[in-house]
């Protein structure tokens, strides 16, 4: 096969999180616009998906932050560059991009890196490791949220002549279908959650950590019981607690305090996203700290759902408020208990309308396909 270029990305591991997704859609890309493609990574379940016909797979310890194991990073990838001759290095994380930036100089090829968190400092030296993102040739914001955040943090480290933009995250709207489900699928997952009765179900997917928000949305659960005076649904919260033990204890906790422990399910993880999201009523995205994207607003929309987040972040960009979801005050449990009632109180035919402009949002502006194309056209033009 002819190649115009190579393009080797690079990060930590290959799990199902935004960054990780992005790589993967856009390594098999290339290969269908006749350019060669290469990951190296530590590893990851995302893997096993991997055309190894299309994509070239390299496992290296790239997720460590070890010093040593930087620099023996750096000298790998230096024979990786030259014996593949590839033409592009891009970094999608802090640690691995140490070592991009020093192989991808020694050796003369182009760097790129994307910007996919705030990646919080709070002194000099953390502020100089988290620098190495804007060191490349080519700085890609993943949203105008973290565009922004680049600009008001590191002005001082980017050079004029280098290219900062922003390409939004794409979702794979074809999975994102809601007439892609199978409804005896439908059923087979409400029984593995419990979920017997005819009530709505709300969902809030996202790993268990506190700045998730998790126990805001108990905290606006249990507000609402108290409004309606009743259980008018099921709240199913879904993700991972990742070894973070005593949060999820804390949490179950809450629910006992409230008496609601039959009405919230915690769900460790659901294989079939876009099935988790057809068989719920209401999405909920109640981060208490800023997402450079929010992919689980985006997954929503595309799904018709109504999804109901807060006014920070990417939300802001990827919701268009009260017209293909809800905007509540970010922290605030009273602010979602409003957005929630109206939400259950909502009549179906407002409810479709906003699902259907919901989805037309996704396609026109968040789809992987534009993702991917737009990346591969600034690859092109960086390299011309």
């Amino acid at each position: 096969m002819s190649s115009n270029f190579k393009v080797l990305q690079v990060i930590p591991k290959l799990g199902y999180g935004g960054a990780e997704t992005g790589c993967y859609d856009i390594a098999h890309y290339l290969p269908e616009n006749n350019c060669e493609s290469f990951i190296v990574t530590s590893g990851g379940d995302l893997i096993k998906f991997i055309d190894k016909k299309k994509v070239k797979l390299i496992r290296l310890p790239v997720h460590s932050k070890n010093p040593i194991l930087i620099l023996f990073n750096t000298i790998i990838l230096i024979g990786i560059i030259l014996f593949y001759n590839i033409s592009i290095v891009h970094a999608r994380s802090r640690a691995p991009a140490w070592s991009c930036l020093v192989a991808s100089k020694l050796t003369g090829r182009k760097f790129v890196t994307t910007f996919h968190g705030t990646y919080n400092f709070s002194g000099k030296l953390k502020k100089f490791y988290n620098s190495v993102m804007v060191r490349s040739d080519l700085i890609i914001a993943g949203s105008n949220f973290i565009f922004s955040h680049i600009k008001e943090n590191y002005a001082s480290l980017i050079d004029i002549k280098k290219k900062l933009l922003v390409i939004f995250r794409g979702i794979n709207v074809d999975y994102f279908d809601p007439s892609t489900t199978i409804e005896v699928e439908e059923k087979k997952l409400l029984e593995k959650w419990e979920i017997f009765e005819n009530k709505k179900i709300i969902l809030m997917p996202g790993r268990l950590t506190s700045w998730k928000g998790q126990e805001l949305f108990i905290e606006a659960v249990n507000l609402v019981n108290i409004e309606l005076g009743y259980e008018a649904f099921y709240a199913v919260i879904l993700g991972d607690d990742q070894g973070r033990d005593l949060y999820k204890k804390k949490l179950v906790k809450l629910c006992e305090k409230y008496n609601i422990s039959k009405q919230i399910k915690f769900v460790d993880h659901c294989k079939d996203m876009a099935l988790a999201y057809k068989i719920s009523d209401i999405v909920i995205s109640a981060s208490i700290e800023p997402e450079a994207f929010g992919r689980v607003s985006v997954e929503a929309q595309s799904m018709q759902k109504l999804i109901i987040a807060s006014n920070i972040g990417g939300s802001n960009e990827t919701i268009i408020d009260e017209m293909t979801g809800l905007l509540f005050e970010a922290g605030d449990p009273k602010s979602l208990c409003k957005k929630i009632i109206r939400a259950l109180t909502m009549d179906e035919s407002r409810l479709k309308t906003i699902g259907i402009e919901g989805r037309k949002n996704i396609i026109k502006k968040f789809n992987v396909e534009k993702m991917c194309f737009s990346t591969y056209s600034e690859y092109k033009r960086l390299l011309n």
